[in-house]
């Protein structure tokens, strides 16, 4: 049943909210903002990847050539495992903390967590520290998605969630306007530490501004003036039920599917610009732009989709669906890149274009898988199931990673296979799963 607006409400709220017109946009702006963040917090060390074969304990032999550094890519490799399995870890039990907490608090300490983890890079001096910071850098950035989705559930409505998921989402691509430019110039003039200062000194700027906005006052007067805010504040899904329900299963697998081919993207592009083009970081700079500004594209477009065809009368069912098959044949041509190498071996672009339109369609895929899980459970259990589900993906990254570091430099065909058909096996397996999304069963009096 819709939420009236109250003709009582305070006017100091009223004006506040300004009738939610607006209001939720800004909230949706802060999301977008720490979004960006968390993504360049993460993406300073495959920046800098050049300038860590300088590093002895990284064990960069000059007397090879690049596609021969069995030492470097299995160190380069663990210190990333250690990444996802902690960000895995943390999925587990940040969605329920983030529950538990509310979403101020767990973004808050989430954030601050990361923060402090980003910046203690700088002060690491073996493999072993770059591990631990990473593993660290893990924990923290695990509260992100399944605080910024709790958000969305509590603020939008369903057909625009997909849209607000998209535009908080893109803020992954944001960071690929700032972060190499940045990078770049601070590693040119003050070292690669001083990298990881700037940027993680950006969270707790932010974590200042997150603690100041009334969130939760404001979003108390914001639903008494959405008529079309689906609430369910009072419903609890117990993990035990959670576990017996399919759609957990569904998005869990499609992430464990999906979510390996974008870190390989994130943490692999700019060592793959650099051993197979020669490409340093200035240089790969413009490429890496190029590719995210496509990928924000994709995450704005993707969410539009599939809000579009909900509101021109098509069922939620055929809305996600529609867009998650499209970005799903999008992503298909990655499977030429390794042919594109051997046509163009000293023109980068033409891969360059195929990474974009693949990158572009996982962030499509993305906002629309995300949110899936708002159309399958209540708000108060969306963060215990994004966590779950990211867990799934960061458990498949890591075994992803594991084949990557030791195949991809002279293997590479085998990996592109897995990573272009990736999306179009995980939504055949969400289909069987969910054939009708979006029909969600009254609770029992046992999950209340």
């Amino acid at each position: 049943m819709p939420v009236e607006t109250t003709p009582h409400a305070a006017p100091e709220t009223r004006s506040l909210i300004g009738g939610s017109t607006n209001l939720r946009w800004t909230v949706c702006g802060l999301l977008f903002l720490a979004t960006t963040i968390n993504y360049m917090d993460r993406s300073v060390l495959p920046l800098v990847v050049p300038l860590l074969h300088n590093l002895p304990f990284m064990g960069w032999d000059f007397t090879r050539d690049a596609s021969h550094q069995t030492v470097f890519n299995d160190n380069y490799g663990h210190i990333i495992i250690c990444f996802q399995i902690a960000y895995g870890i943390g999925l587990l039990f940040a969605g329920g903390l983030i529950d538990k907490l509310g979403t101020k608090l767990g973004y808050a300490i989430a954030i601050g967590v990361w923060a402090c983890a980003s910046m203690g890079h700088a002060f690491v001096f073996s493999v072993a520290g770059f591990c631990i910071a990473r593993f660290l850098l893990g924990i923290g950035e695990s509260g992100n998605f399944p605080a910024a989705i709790k958000a969305t559930t509590e603020w939008f409505p369903s057909e625009e969630r997909a849209f607000a998921t998209g535009i908080f989402n893109s803020g992954a691509n944001a960071s690929f306007f700032i972060a190499p430019p940045l990078v770049a110039f601070v590693t040119a003039k003050w070292g690669w530490h001083a990298a990881f200062l700037t940027t993680g000194s950006m969270g707790l700027i932010w974590l200042v501004i997150w603690l100041i906005f009334p969130y939760n006052r404001l979003r108390r007067g914001a639903t008494e003036t959405q008529p079309d805010l689906d609430l369910s504040p009072q419903i609890k899904t117990p993990y035990s039920k959670l576990f017996g329900q399919r759609g957990l299963y569904a998005f869990s697998i499609a992430k464990a599917c999906t979510d390996p081919v974008w870190w390989f993207y994130l943490f692999y592009l700019p060592k793959f610009l650099n051993e197979n083009y020669g490409l340093d970081l200035a240089q790969a700079k413009v490429p890496i732009i190029v590719v995210y500004a496509c990928s924000s594209v994709g995450s704005i477009g993707g969410g539009w989709l599939s809000g579009a065809r909900i509101k021109n009368g098509h069922s939620v069912n055929h809305g996600r669906k529609f867009a998650l098959l499209l970005c799903a044949i999008c992503v298909l041509p990655v499977l030429a890149i390794p042919q594109l190498g051997h046509m163009f071996p000293t023109n980068a672009w033409p891969a360059i274009a195929v990474f974009s339109l693949a990158a572009a369609a996982h962030q499509g895929w993305s906002c629309n898988l995300y949110s899936t899980v708002s159309d399958m459970f209540p708000s108060t259990s969306v963060s215990s199931v994004i966590g779950i589900g990211g867990a799934a993906g960061s458990a498949g990254g890591a075994i992803f990673t594991f084949l990557v570091s030791k195949f991809f430099s002279l293997h590479p065909l085998p990996i592109f296979i897995m990573a272009g058909l990736a999306y179009v096996a995980a939504l055949a397996i969400f289909q069987w799963l969910v054939p009708r999304l979006g029909e969600k069963k009254q609770p029992s009096a046992a999950t209340i």
